[in-house]
Formats: structure tokens, sequence, C-alpha cells
């Protein structure tokens, strides 16, 4: 075993065992952390100065440096007032403490997919010095996201006599973002990750491009962002993406790219008119459902019979894996629209001597999904490529040893097909994960808003409505029905924000609180010791959580009035509703 290994197995025996002499539920601490710790013990709830000049001592790393950095400015300025005063023994005269003293057993790891998270935290009774144990410096930042929510008041004081062992039971805890309808700002994407980081959420999804614009600058193929962006305002540059990354990487966040394609490539049509299929076509034409060009206003599909199509979308894949470290790839593949390929006279020739529609996406796929391999990574899809009830590809194109799907559709029911085939999974069930969800429709000209009094407003004339507020959020278990085994193959989840009706001016209310939901769902799980669902504790807390997420600057909306946070349990009901 090597000598990392076992210091740190160690420190989780010697940590374990203080649990078991010190452990109480902590059940109702008087300070909370979000997402909740696995296990956290605080047999005495009380508090002790932070010293004035206190300092966290660390092996140098440098993320890890950037993150000491950035909790460090937190933890001396934040003085967060808790909305309940907390009920602890507290006095000034208690001996301060001084430091936090972080340990890493492994500086090399980087940050990927199924990375040790595993940190402990304790911090004395008697002053002097806190100790922060991590097998990487990725559970460390974890750690001191933990600590620096133990720390409130002015002048500051921190929990003492805290005992904690904490790690998440999924590795995969996303949000997806999409900066192709909508267009969001570097600090807007940076603000977004760094509340990831506060909720312990590790992936970012950045959904980059779409048939609505193309904003990213793909150095060997300019056209794409020149002609395909909203603006030369309104793109991403290398250097853009380079300082998302590294900003990413010292919030303990991956940034994973998404390039969807052969659907959703419309933009791509304003550089490149003869690779896109029905580009720029009204996406819905009178007639019957199967006329339709487009899941939604934007048409355009890559033409997977057109060699051309191949070389640009090349030179984009081989540019985007240098830009992004991250080992995976989304590759899209989601929604291809019949009507779309059928537009296109190369298409309808094929399909007059035979061939069929997934036949040409079998085609896109073998010709693409190698090359992605090739350059060492693994690739992700939406759930369609696998699927869909039209056009779908055989799991011989798709080795489940270089795959990973992610599912949107039905629910556990689609989770439960993916791994029944052997693919390993993430989930964004609309059910229960798109945030976009409830604000109606922005299609135009749309009559379903014109109907006599009393007529069933269904949901709005939204498609995957109702909202999913955060109690939905929060009691989804995304390995429901699943055996033990099958659930191995559920790598995590992520919520989606999708931009129709979405863009910098209510990204943070339409993010937070509701992914803390999620985040903690899939950190510490829903249910309490007994293992009944906790919603109904989770929400004074989560209440104080959105509270100073505000306070740091996440405009998190409201999830009760003010008078509920400061009467806990008043505003709860006691009838099934």
């Amino acid at each position: 075993m090597p000598t990392s290994a076992f210091h740190f197995k160690l420190q989780l025996f010697i940590t374990i065992l203080t649990f078991i002499l010190y452990q109480s539920s902590c059940s109702s601490c008087p300070i909370n952390v979000w997402p909740k710790p696995r296990s956290f013990s605080w047999p005495n709830p009380q508090a002790n100065p932070l010293s004035p000049s206190f300092q966290i001592i660390s092996p140098s790393h440098f993320y890890l440096s950037k993150a000491i950095s950035h909790y460090l400015n937190l933890i001396n300025t934040e003085h967060h007032a808790p909305l309940v005063r907390p009920s602890v023994n507290f006095s000034s005269s208690s001996p301060p403490l001084q430091a936090l003293h972080i340990t890493v057993y492994d500086l090399v790891t980087p940050l990927q997919h199924g990375v040790n998270e595993t940190y402990t935290l304790t911090i004395p009774s008697s002053g002097g010095t806190a100790s922060l144990a991590a097998q990487t410096a990725w559970g460390a930042i974890w750690g001191l996201e933990t600590f620096s929510q133990l720390v409130w008041g002015s002048p500051s004081r921190v929990a003492a006599g805290v005992f904690m062992l904490d790690k998440p039971l999924f590795p995969h805890r996303g949000l997806v973002l999409d900066t192709s309808r909508n267009y969001y700002g570097v600090e807007d994407i940076k603000r977004t990750i760094m509340a990831m980081g506060a909720n312990k959420m590790n992936v970012f999804h950045w959904h980059i491009t779409d048939s609505h614009s193309f904003p990213l600058v793909i150095p060997s193929e300019p056209e794409l962002s020149a002609k395909g962006s909203y603006g030369s305002e309104m793109v991403y540059t290398p250097d853009d993406v380079k300082e998302i990354v590294e900003f990413g990487l010292s919030h303990g966040v991956r940034v994973v790219p998404e390039i969807d394609s052969p659907g959703h490539t419309g933009s791509w049509a304003e550089a490149y008119p003869e690779i896109v299929t029905c580009a720029n076509m009204f996406w819905w034409p009178a007639g019957s459902d199967s006329d339709r060009l487009a899941a939604e206003p934007g048409t355009g599909h890559l033409n997977p019979l057109n060699p051309k199509t191949y070389e640009v979308l090349k030179n984009v894949i081989a540019d985007v894996v240098k830009l992004f470290p991250e080992p995976f790839y989304h590759g899209g593949a989601d929604e291809i629209i019949p009507g779309c390929w059928k537009a296109d006279p190369t298409i309808q020739s094929f399909l007059s001597n035979g061939g069929t529609l997934s036949q040409a996406l079998e085609t896109f796929v073998n010709s693409t999904f190698p090359f992605i391999v090739s350059l060492n990574r693994t690739v992700v899809y939406w759930e369609d490529v696998f699927l869909d009830d039209l056009i779908k590809v055989n799991s011989s194109c798709l080795p489940p040893e270089h795959t990973i799907l992610q599912t949107w559709n039905n629910g556990p029911s689609n989770t439960k097909k993916l791994v029944d085939a052997g693919y390993r999974v993430i989930v964004s069930s609309a059910e229960f994960y798109y945030l976009d969800c409830g604000h109606g429709s922005f299609v135009g000209n749309n009559s379903q808003y014109n109907q006599p009094p009393g007529s069933d407003p269904g949901y709005g004339g939204s498609w995957c409505g109702p909202f999913k507020t955060w109690q939905t959020i929060y009691n989804y278990d995304i390995t429901y029905g699943l055996s033990e085994e099958e659930a191995k193959l559920v790598l995590g989840g992520e919520v989606a924000l999708w931009s129709e009706q979405a863009d910098p001016t209510v990204l943070d209310s339409r993010l937070w609180p509701r992914s803390s939901a999620m985040a903690e769902a899939l950190w510490s799980g829903n249910r309490d010791e007994k293992g009944v669902k906790r919603y109904a504790e989770a929400t004074d807390r989560l209440n104080e959580w959105r509270y100073r997420m505000v306070r740091r600057g996440i405009a998190a909306e409201p999830i009760q009035p003010l008078w509920c946070v400061r009467n806990p349990g008043m505003c709860n009901t006691v009838h099934p509703i």
C-alpha cells in the first residue's frame, strides 16, 4: 500500500474512532453545513473566537492555493449573521482558533471523474489549530467550504468540538448551462461555478453551441463563431475558456464541453451552408406533425452524408479537446428530427435507395465516435442516440467502455433501460431536474393561450411543466427501481437550465437554491438515519443556506417568507396535501 494511502486510512481510522466516542446525531445542530455532511459530530455545541490573525497552513498545490486564498478572504470578511441566533455556548474569553492545518496525501492526482473527494475535519474545543485531512487536493477544497460555513458572526467565531468525516454518495454532481440560445458573460459563468463549488457540485456541463448561435471561437474554424455567434461581443475566446476552466479547477469544478451534433447545428450554416440540412427554414410548416423540421424554432442538422461535414467537425472536436483538458467530451446527438434530414436531396436519394435515417445516424456516429476516443476522451451523448423511437443507433456503435449516456426523458424508466444495456448513466430527468420548466412557451402566435375561461390551462404551455420546486428536486431518487448492482452504473445527476427564456438577468434565481437541493441529495442523500425523507428538516437549513448564498453575491430566490425562517416549524403542515 502506498505510504500516502496508508496515512490517509490511518487518519480515517482515528476520525471514525473519535466518532464512536463522541457521536451525536447533530440533526438539529445550531450551525448547519450545506450540503449536509455524511457524518457530523458536535456533542457539546460551543463556539470559540476566530483569531484576527487566523491562517491556513497547507502543502503547495497550485489550485488548492488558489482555493485557500478564496476561502481565507471569505472567512475573514463574510461575518455571516444567521437568521436564527445559534444556540451555542460562547465566551469571548475562550481560547481562539489560530489556524487550520491541511494535510493532503496525494498532491498529484488531477481533478477527474471518480477522484477521491473524502475529507476529515476536526476543530478542537481548546482553540489552537484545527485539522483538515484529505487524500487529494479536491477533497481538501470541499473541506475548506465546510469550514467556511462553520464560521459566523462579527467578530468571527467558529464551531468548536466538531468532528467530521465526509464524502459524496455520487461522484458526478453537475449543472448544464445552455449559452447558445442566450449569451452569458464570462463573469456570469464564473459566478455560477463559484456557487457550484459552495454547494460541492463538481461538474459544469457547458452546452456551448446550438442552432441559435455558435459563440465558441474555434482557432482552426474561426468563421463558425465569426458568422454564427450573436456578435463579436458575444463569443468565448480561447483565453475566456482558459479563464473559466482554471477558475473551475480552483473551486473543485470540472468543465465538460458539449458541442451538440448532428442535430441542433443550424448556426453552423452561417459559415458552412453546404453541410447543414434544412437551415434557416421555418421550423414547423403548416401540416401534420411529421412535417416538423425542428423540435423548436431554430432549424438545422449536420449532413451525415457529406464528407465536408466531417472535415469541419473533426477540426472543431480537435480544437475543443485542446481547449478543455477534461477527459469527458459531450457530443450531444439528441433530437434528430426526420423532416430536417428528409429535406436534403442527398439524403432523399439515400432513402430512396433503401437507406434509413437510423443508418444515416450510424454513419455519423461511426465517422466521429472513434475519432473522439482516439483523442483520449470518453464520449457522452444524450440518451436519444440509443433510445429514440425513430432514429437511433445499435449498441455496437457505442461500446460501453467508452460511452456514457445522459437521460432526460421518462424518469427512472429510461435510466433502467440504459443500465440494463450496460451503460454508465448521468441522470437529468426533465420531470425533476429541468430548471427552465414552468415558464410557459416561448413560441409566438400560440393559440393555446387563447382559450375560453374555465378551460384546462394544462402546464401553462410549458412542455415540461410544471415548475420544478426545490422539494421535487430534493426528493428525487435517481436510482429508483434499480438493484444495487444496476445503481453502480449511475454516476450521478445534473440539473439543467436551457436558455430559451433565461439570460444573465435571471440566471442566479433560476439556478439557486433549487440546484442546492440536488447538490445535497447527491452528496449525502435525502433521507435521515432512519431512512425517512428529510425534506421537512431540510427546509429551515435551506432557508439559512439561501440567505448565506445571497450574502456571498448569489441572487438565489427565496423559498419562504422571512417570518417562517425566524419561526422554525411554524410554516410546516401536519396534514397531507
